[in-house]
Parts: structure tokens; sequence; C-alpha cells
């Protein structure tokens, strides 16, 4: 019996993805995961529907990352009707320019600085996503940049209809958050990325 299915082509699954970028920037991957331990053995995650920390924040305003400012302002449509909503409220990311202490001296200080060399960012968030779960299926006003920590091959980030697995190889991603995306963690261990607002080139 002959099969219906056709065989794969060799790079045939390699089409060029237009919601993900790689850029040039990289930096040190164990150095990143030394740190991350470092920061767990004196933080635990804060939580908001999602895990995670501001590595800054608004000068002088400690409350810019408590609460749903860890979060952010998104839209989702979150059932049958497929209407869209808005979650959380809106954030002021320009105004995200100062360091939180508890990353100055650390590895993550040197990343935060380098990122600011060469983009315009607004939070810098440390964002956990545990074994086999999932975010919902929303839209950023913003695109952002993703920088795998720790991660597991069952760990996709889903933008429109493309997918990607970011692996931690030290490099900065451009990812276009703007459109309707996922991100789930198929693994059995943590991902945990460093997620940047995107909002321009310097």
């Amino acid at each position: 019996m002959r099969s219906n299915i056709l065989p794969i082509k060799k790079n045939e699954d390699k089409r060029e993805l237009q919601n993900f970028k790689k850029t040039k920037l990289k930096f040190d991957v164990q150095k990143m995961q030394k740190a991350m331990d470092d920061i767990l053995n004196i933080m635990k995650w804060k939580e908001w529907h999602v895990k995670g920390f501001c590595l800054n924040k608004i000068p002088n305003d400690t409350t810019s990352i408590q609460g749903g400012n860890l979060r952010g302002v998104y839209w989702t449509k979150p059932d049958h009707t497929g209407t869209e909503v808005v979650r959380e409220s809106p954030i002021k990311e320009k105004m995200y320019t100062e360091l939180n202490e508890q990353f100055k001296g650390t590895y993550f200080e040197e990343i935060y600085n380098e990122l600011n060399k060469h983009y315009k960012v607004g939070r810098v968030r440390i964002l956990l996503k545990e074994p086999r779960t999932t975010l919902s299926w929303h839209r950023d006003p913003e695109p952002r940049l993703h920088l795998a920590i720790l991660t597991n091959p069952g760990s996709i980030l889903v933008i429109d209809d493309e997918a990607k697995h970011i692996p931690s190889d030290g490099h900065i991603w451009y990812t276009n958050t703007r459109k309707y995306h996922n991100a789930f963690n198929g693994g059995e261990e943590d991902r945990i990325h460093l997620v940047a607002t995107y909002l321009g080139e310097k």
C-alpha cells in the first residue's frame, strides 16, 4: 500500500522566519546562569499571573515593579467569540531607567548596560515559565528582546503562525510580539528568559 504522506525534503522546513530575528549581541551563558543562581539565593520569584523579576524601575517608584506592572498591558481573545479584550494597565516603558539595587554588581548589570548601548529599552525582566505551562494567546504593544538563560527543546515561542525554540546560546533575539503569540514550556525543567521591551535602535 502506498502512503499518501509526502516525505519531507531536506531543508524544506528551514523557511526564513519573519517574526524572529537573531541579533549580533551575545552574552556568556555560564555567567548568566551563575548570576541567576546567585539572585535566587537572595530573592523569591514575584508572581502576578507570571513569575519574574524586574531588573529596572522608574526612579524613586518602588511600585513600578509590583503587581500588574510586572506583566503590563496586553490584548487577548479569551473565549469562543474571538472578541479582543484588554488586560492590565498601560506601562510607561520609557521611564524605566534605573537598575534595581539587587542586580548591581552582578552580570545582569553588564547585560543591562550593554542593551542600553544598542537599543532603547523599557522594562527589562527575568521571566520564569515553569514545566508544562503556557501563556495566553495575546499581543503586546511593543516587540520584545529575548535572551534565554535556561531552556529546553520543549520550550517554544509561537508568534502568529511561526514557532521557534530560542536556544540558550547567549544571543539576543528580536521577537515581534505585537502580533498574537504564546509561549509554552513543554519540558520538565524551568525555562528562564531575560525579556526586554524593545523601543527602537540607538
